[in-house]
């Protein structure tokens, strides 16, 4: 790569937080038209990376030049003036607004003293078309979906004639057609010449977009070059720091007695007519395509969803799911899938988030104990290893794998008897998953029941005992570990095969 090639360059960037070093020196280099994968695990640095080159943070150590020139951003705004934005996994928009409003907020062309409303709606149609989306300017925001939302933030990053967009685990939460299109979006971008920097855990996306990659291991860079002279196995090497052989662990014995019992579990408009059982010792695994209605029927049984009917047993006594606190006292735990916004307070310290489910335990009478709130977290900290420069620092402060891990504590410090785990890995790198698939693996042996709800095959059939496979709020189809064949489970959860399967056959 010659100078005169390179859009963006970081030279020695270093940034601390306390004793804990986020970044050592790194270097990168970013060709204008190019997608650099930017890889590594949670608490690799990677994050504290965009926060430095999108003005979140301010450059401790270190050089940022943008087309040759240096650059110094003090804040936000400084950095999307300069041509970087980025586009996160969670967006952040403004829902009662309109696309068009979205993509200009704050930067509405003028007439005068008055929004010139026709220029920006033709201006935001022509920023649209670029990104080949179909649904209008004036559409609101809280009628897209996550998929569309996220076209929204790439419209609006190229309305500013933005160099550098920096793309941060956008496939998170959607479902394989909208991937799909969203890989023509980033070859779109690249067409037009701007650089990407992509952030992702999914290997198949990092071969089929990037042109090279960059690993961050402990915050240093460990590894680069072109993504053509690599392979999945060297890229995992250089993210753990050794060869990782076994992702999935082996989870062996057999189911116990029932635990919990559901029938007739229905709702007017989302599923109708399940019903199942969950042993001790067990890992009911529940699949299906975006919109089937698995976390509806998950958040039902928690009491989250008022208007679910149907029998819900725990070792054979009935409780009313109408109720999350019934829930609660009959021993069943959830794990919801957006941890951020369901499963834990960000702006809460990491010992306020796993105290909170269980605040009478941490009590001496009417008042919270400071002392036994903090036995409680150091307890769990050091059960599930999670990584945190104090109990104190708010949960906003740690990566996405120890969110997890922290939002995983606050239920297990009630010792459920029922734990419901809603996609546990989404979003997550693969040391951090290899870490909760082995707590699963412990729970379960320890005579935990699990169901996990997950939409990443693999993790489905490694893990559960038995498969459940919903599409269209039906449950349509059961399969046992024997046998399992993702092409029948998949025909299954799509409508293209006999609803049959493996050992247990038909539901």
């Amino acid at each position: 790569m010659t100078r005169s090639d390179v859009l963006l360059s970081l030279r020695g960037l270093h940034k601390s937080y306390g004793a804990t070093r986020a970044l050592r020196g790194v270097d990168l280099e970013l060709r204008a038209g190019e997608v650099l994968a930017l890889v590594g695990e949670n608490g690799a640095g990677k994050s504290t990376l965009v926060k430095i080159l999108t003005g979140v943070e301010p450059l401790e150590q270190g050089c940022i030049s943008l087309q040759g020139a240096a650059q110094q951003f003090a804040n936000a705004q400084d950095a999307r003036a300069a041509g970087i934005l980025a586009v996160h996994q969670e967006t952040v928009m403004f829902q009662e607004l309109s696309v068009a409003e979205n993509i200009f907020a704050g930067r509405h062309p003028m007439r005068g003293p008055i929004v010139d409303w026709s220029a920006m709606h033709a201006r935001a149609r022509s920023a649209l078309a670029d990104v080949g989306a179909r649904f209008a300017s004036t559409t609101l925001v809280k009628d897209l979906g996550l998929a569309e939302q996220h076209l929204v933030e790439i419209a609006r990053a190229l309305s500013q004639k933005a160099l550098v967009v920096i793309l941060d685990e956008p496939t998170a939460a959607l479902s394989q057609a909208e991937i799909r299109d969203f890989y023509g979006i980033v070859r779109r971008l690249r067409a037009q010449g701007v650089g990407v920097i992509f952030i992702t855990h999914k290997f198949d996306e990092i071969f089929a977009l990037a042109d090279r990659y960059l690993v961050l291991r402990d915050g240093a860079a460990v590894g680069s070059g072109a993504m053509a002279d690599t392979t999945e196995q060297e890229l995992l090497r250089l993210m753990a720091g050794r060869a990782v052989e076994q992702i999935y662990p082996q989870i062996d014995g057999a189911p116990g007695e029932r635990v919990l019992s559901v029938r007739s579990l229905s709702h007017p408009t989302e599923f109708r007519d399940l019903q199942f059982d969950l042993r001790r010792g067990e890992i009911l695994g529940f699949y299906g395509l975006i919109g089937s209605g698995r976390s509806e029927a998950m958040r039902a049984i928690m009491g989250l969803n008022p208007r679910a009917t149907g029998d819900f047993r725990v070792l054979g006594k009935r409780f009313d799911a109408r109720r999350p606190g019934a829930a609660i006292a009959a021993k069943i735990a959830y794990v919801p899938e957006e941890r951020q916004r369901q499963g834990g307070i960000l702006s809460f310290s990491v010992q306020a988030n796993i105290s909170l489910a269980d605040l009478a335990r941490c009590a001496n009478g009417p008042w919270l104990s400071a002392l036994k709130e903090s036995a409680l977290c150091r307890r769990m900290v050091e059960r599930l290893r999670i990584r945190t420069p104090s109990p104190h620092t708010p949960l906003a402060g740690l990566s996405g794998g120890n969110q997890q891990k922290v939002v995983l504590a606050k239920w297990l410090a009630l010792d459920p008897r029922v734990l419901i785990l809603d996609e546990p890995t989404k979003g997550i790198d693969v040391g951090a998953k290899q870490a909760v698939y082995a707590l699963i693996a412990e729970m379960v042996q320890q005579g935990l029941a699990v169901i996990l709800v997950s939409s990443e095959l693999p993790e489905v059939m490694h893990l559960a005992h038995r498969v459940i496979v919903m599409r269209r709020g039906r449950q349509v189809a059961e399969f046992a570990r024997a046998g399992m064949q993702a092409e029948a489970i998949v025909a299954a959860a799509s409508g293209l095969g006999p609803r049959q399967g493996g050992a247990a056959g038909a539901v």
